[in-house]
């Protein structure tokens, strides 16, 4: 683990802090590694029902990588293959929020919108100034952008560069709330104590099929919706589903 990624619990939601505010957040190679530590270590932890992500301090959510940094690399391949943290947070099974605190600029905008819902500080901004410095993002800017605003406004984004704020990201489905700065961490964790406080199992399907309506057919999404259903619907957490509604009670889940 370092320093600069601060791991916490609370109750059954993780919450990760990017912590170098010195820096706005930025990401180096190490701290990319710290961040697949601790994405592995709640994938496997089935006390973690939800993941909150958040940047430490008022003014950055993360500005992307250290831009000091990228010069370290020996070759183009090597800066290819380098540890990525967007793909670590990709890989977080259980769903996740970022909380936007701040600029999530360049490699923190890929990396909040590898999270499944975001929220925003009433003073977050959001870019991709990567084309402002020879380069376009690699962490699926577009792709992830496109789907989040549409093309025409992820087209204005990255071949300008220049910000946009909260609100017009909020108006945009960037981020699905924008609120005060002092209230976002509770709100993310009310929003992952909700989540929580679901189905586990269900849950996690919930998230693979959504990646899935994005990456296959209409006909070919819906076969697999059907199939994903008809697994959570064999589990001992929907059999408790529908035995609480039946008793009017409120279910136990276990994630079996």
């Amino acid at each position: 683990m370092s320093e600069n990624i601060i791991v916490e619990r609370e109750g059954l939601v993780g919450v990760i802090t990017i912590n170098r505010p010195e820096k706005l957040n930025a990401m180096t190679p190490e701290m990319a590694t710290a961040l697949v530590a601790a994405v592995e270590g709640f994938n496997s932890d089935d006390g973690i029902r939800c993941v909150v992500l958040t940047g430490a301090g008022e003014k950055a959510f993360s500005a992307g990588s250290d831009i000091r940094t990228l010069d370290d690399y020996e070759t183009p391949w090597a800066f290819r293959n380098r540890p990525d943290y967007c793909d670590a947070i990709r890989a977080l099974l259980k769903p996740s929020i970022a909380a936007v605190n701040g600029y999530a600029f360049g490699g923190g905008l890929e990396t909040a919108m590898a999270c499944d819902i975001r929220i925003a500080a009433e003073t977050a901004s959001f870019a991709a100034p990567e084309v402002k410095l020879g380069w376009i993002g690699g962490g699926g800017m577009a792709v992830n952008l496109a789907h989040a605003v549409g093309p025409s406004n992820a087209a204005l984004m990255i071949i300008t560069g220049d910000p946009i704020d909260a609100a017009t990201a909020e108006r945009w489905g960037l981020v699905s709330r924008v609120v005060p700065q002092t209230a976002l961490r509770a709100e993310a964790l009310k929003i992952a104590s909700a989540i929580a406080a679901r189905a586990p199992i269900a849950a996690e399907t919930a998230k693979l099929n959504l990646r899935a309506a994005w990456e296959m057919s209409i006909a070919d999404a819906i076969a697999y919706e059907r199939d994903l259903q008809t697994i959570c619907f064999a589990t001992e957490d929907a059999r408790e589903g529908r035995a609480a509604f039946k008793e009017k009670r409120v279910p136990v889940f276990r994630r079996r």
